[in-house]
């Protein structure tokens, strides 16, 4: 995936205001299907299978027994025994062998299935209409986070409503084979309404505005669900799963690790390993940061040791020495679902 096609604020503005098409077939997708594989899941995931119903998708993460993150993922019910899961590129070895390492005896098969499939995303608030002159079943059917099946200029996928912009959008699977023509066939349909390609520049820009979590800054092996902010995926009351004890002491515990999201006051440009500053003391570390073309400002995202300050309390990034004036922001940044944009 390039970092850039045209420039980042272009693309970042198009996925914004118009629509933007990224490839992302660098991520693993992994078939577990059989008699046991509810089970199987179930044992491994965060998030609870039984509010999944078939036809829909949800985020979750792989949990360590001491509470620390393997992957972060999203769960796509086929049926009773059927999942797809998407993770993330550089973990799909660990991934791969970490859930086959806990099937054990269960009857239930383990597919790679990454090679073969290619991912492209649809994003922005014009990217249903682009997609619907092209597909073959009407797009308002499909809700967040639902996923079907059809035709798009003749290219067989599965697609969701689900993104990582902070937009309105969709993901489309395909054939790796048929990754190219689909490409240029949605391009070349959504250029009259400004679709644009976007590189990962861009991606990391929206992802981080809308205060989306990245595996190796905000979640890692030493960083839980529970402190890098995302207890909405962790179900206590599901029973039983790997990390479960570990992440609920963390829950528990309100002097633990919590994750912040902040907005420079000054000129400056955050990026992951600034110290954090509370009333001149080291307070954390920025866990990712960036040039946020729609808020014109600095923002990031900060782990902080033990309980964060309010909201909208004044705190310091030390950028290559300089203490850089920031405030608290509530999370997320940015949302479409709200049309909001903090001040």
């Amino acid at each position: 995936m390039p970092v850039v096609y045209s420039s980042i604020k272009q693309e970042v503005e198009a996925t914004r205001k118009a629509a933007a098409l990224y490839d992302i077939s660098h991520m693993g997708e992994f078939d577990l299907r059989g008699p046991d594989a509810e089970q199987v899941l179930q044992r491994l995931i965060t998030n609870d299978l039984t509010r999944l119903p078939s036809g829909k998708a949800f985020y979750a993460a792989l949990c360590r027994e001491e509470g620390g993150t393997v992957d972060d993922l999203f769960v796509y019910r086929f049926s009773d025994n059927a999942f797809m899961l998407v993770v993330n590129a550089a973990n799909c070895e660990k991934d791969f062998a970490w859930i086959a390492s806990h099937i054990g005896q269960a009857e239930a098969d383990l597919i790679d299935l990454s090679d073969a499939t290619a991912k492209l995303d649809l994003q922005g608030p014009k990217s249903q209409a682009i997609l619907q002159n092209l597909i073959d079943f009407d797009l308002d059917e499909l809700g967040r986070f639902e996923f079907g099946h059809g035709v798009v200029a003749g290219f067989r996928v599965a697609l969701s409503r689900t993104g990582y912009t902070g937009e309105d959008g969709f993901e489309l699977y395909c054939a790796s084979e048929e990754a190219t023509a689909l490409w240029d066939a949605l391009l070349e349909a959504g250029a009259p309404s400004g679709l644009i390609p976007a590189g990962l520049g861009a991606r990391d820009v929206l992802r981080l505005e809308a205060c989306y979590s990245l595996y190796g800054h905000e979640l890692s092996d030493t960083i839980s669900p529970i402190e890098a902010g995302i207890g909405f995926a962790v179900r206590f009351d599901k029973g039983d799963f790997v990390g479960r004890e570990a992440l609920l002491a963390q829950k528990e515990n309100p002097a633990r690790r919590h994750m912040i999201a902040f907005q420079l006051t000054e000129r400056g440009v955050p990026r992951d390993g600034c110290p954090v500053l509370i009333e001149g003391k080291p307070a954390g570390i920025v866990t990712s940061g960036t040039f946020s073309p729609t808020f014109e400002a600095g923002i990031g995202l900060a782990l902080l040791d033990g309980s964060p300050p309010e909201v909208g309390a004044p705190i310091a990034i030390d950028i290559r020495g300089r203490a850089v004036a920031a405030k608290v922001m509530k999370r997320p940044l940015y949302t479409y679902r709200q049309g909001e944009q903090q001040p």
